[in-house]
């Protein structure tokens, strides 16, 4: 009923009736998602009568209502296809300024209209195939670059930014040759990452350092959604990008690691918002070749060094020795080295395992990304073992009982999905040097006997990467305890089926041998 209402003042074609029946089915449908198959014929027309009002010269809130509707039935993939053509595609490509001709956005009127013309692209591109394929006839990511080149640096049209940055992460999800062209043809690295620079108000100290305010207010609700749709586009642009073969590639992505490092020490409004923003920020470092991820620790400033000092005189005697420690505000460091970003990354993979589910999607991102940061940067992969394996001085609970961050890895180290029980196990295995002797003294032998078995090594050694000799860290404790513990003690099956120490198992075979052989 409401369709065939809106259809018929549609039809007649007078503005002011126009607009406001299409603003009240726009009310009342604002959040229905699905639609009676009855009334399809119905909708279908509808969206024709829209698109055809679209193509005239009407006033801009009569413009803003149509639209409201068009996003609202584009919702519907069966009523798209008669719709979805090449005429109606550019009538939507004009409103949203997307035309080369369109120059400046000066007109903060026409902000609604080229916001939800974005909006209704977004939708008919997701749910329509034809208008995929049209997107690239069109040359839509193109156009959408330079509208993002025409607003990168203001702020009030954050809502542009933020649709545009959407609709080009569902094209280069949906077609790999955009992915080529973005990063490639149109520079989609460089640009997307100044958008970042942008939405977190980045000033930066050196060439891949930013000035960190710990006491800023936190990002607001826009610029935390713009930020994330640029960090999802960049995700798909730089999805095949693990070797870096030129020199001005390199600088690029230390760039982007280095604005990531920015985005992992800041906050969103809220802790769920800035959890997604983190979690995209960590999706993203994992496409930046290993190379690189050496900005995401730099050294000490020479005002945090003199905190540094004055905190290490403030420590006990018997800790002044330890190399990692809190600065007054709250910065980790490590052997001169700022450890902020790396320890919100450790943090981050905490909360992923206490969530205790979707593992495989929100944990082992993070875990692949420590695990290889750990592998090719010693200073990272000491400071993890600081905080994840300190020396070991509870010798007596199980590796696996308690509530500590390793306890909680080597838990997962049977979990049943083996995608994350292998790349816990990784992650230990390499903050061990790849030594056996190591990951046994923190796992145990039966947690770490999946990934021994896979690499060959269940009778000891080490990994195939070299890594430098530390010191000793073996506590009185362990030492005390490590003759006592009988880690690995081979078994064998009795006669009568039950499991012995091997030395007697086999003894007891011989007696029956030597007593079948006398019967003989």
């Amino acid at each position: 009923m409401d369709e065939e209402r809106a259809l018929y003042i549609v039809r007649a074609g007078e503005a002011g009736a126009i607009e406001r029946v299409l603003r009240d089915y726009s009310d009342k449908h604002r959040a229905t998602f699905k639609f009676e198959s009855t009334d399809e014929d119905k909708r279908k027309k509808l969206c024709e009568g829209i698109f055809k009002i679209l193509a005239k010269d009407i006033p801009t809130t009569c413009q803003v209502s149509c639209l409201e509707v068009l996003r609202i039935l584009s919702r519907d993939k069966k009523i798209l296809v008669p719709v979805t053509t090449k005429e109606n595609m550019q009538i939507l490509l004009r409103l949203a300024k997307l035309n080369e001709s369109d120059d400046s956005l000066e007109k903060v009127s026409e902000f609604p209209v080229i916001v939800e013309s974005l909006k209704c692209l977004c939708n008919i591109v997701f749910n329509s195939q034809m208008a995929q394929q049209l997107s690239l006839e069109l040359n839509l990511a193109a156009k959408l670059c330079n509208l993002l080149r025409k607003c990168k640096d203001r702020k009030f049209i954050n809502d542009i930014k933020c649709f545009d940055l959407r609709l080009l992460f569902l094209l280069s999800l949906l077609h790999t040759d955009i992915r080529s062209q973005l990063r490639y043809e149109l520079q989609g690295l460089p640009l997307l990452t100044q958008i970042l620079e942008s939405a977190f108000s980045i000033k930066w100290t050196d060439e891949y350092e930013s000035a960190i305010d710990h006491n800023g207010p936190p990002l607001s609700p826009q610029e935390t959604d713009c930020a994330i749709e640029a960090l999802k586009a960049l995700f798909n642009v730089t999805v095949d990008s693990w070797k870096v073969h030129k020199e001005s590639d390199s600088h690029q992505f230390r760039v982007m690691a280095a604005v990531l490092r920015h985005c992992l020490l800041i906050v969103g409004p809220t802790e769920d918002k800035t959890e997604e923003l983190h979690s995209n920020a960590v999706n993203l470092l994992s496409n930046v070749p290993v190379s690189c991820l050496d900005v995401l620790i730099c050294p000490l400033t020479h005002e945090e060094t003199a905190q540094e000092a004055t905190t290490l005189d403030e420590l006990p005697s018997d800790k002044t020795s330890e190399k990692e420690t809190v600065l007054k505000n709250n910065t980790m460091v490590y052997n001169g080295m700022n450890m902020e970003a790396i320890h919100v990354l450790l943090s981050f993979m905490e909360k992923r395992i206490d969530k205790g589910s979707s593992y495989r999607e929100g944990l082992t991102p993070v875990l692949s990304l420590l695990t290889e940061c750990s592998r090719a940067h010693r200073n990272i992969r000491k400071f993890l073992k600081d905080q994840v394996l300190p020396p070991l001085r509870d010798v007596t609970n199980r590796p696996e009982v308690g509530s500590t961050v390793r306890n909680k890895l080597v838990r997962l180290m049977t979990h049943v999905d083996l995608g994350v029980k292998q790349i816990a196990a990784e992650f230990l295995f390499v903050l061990c040097k790849e030594r056996v002797d190591s990951l046994l003294k923190y796992t145990g032998y039966g947690n770490a006997a999946g990934l021994l078995a896979a690499r060959g090594l269940l009778a000891g050694g080490r990994g195939d990467n070299w890594y430098s000799e530390d010191e000793d860290t073996d506590t009185e404790e362990y030492k005390n305890a490590k003759p006592k513990e009988e880690l690995l003690k081979p078994m064998g099956l009795k006669p009568d089926g039950t499991i012995t120490p091997l030395e007697e198992a086999l003894s007891q075979y011989s007696v029956i041998e030597e007593t079948s052989s006398d019967t003989d």
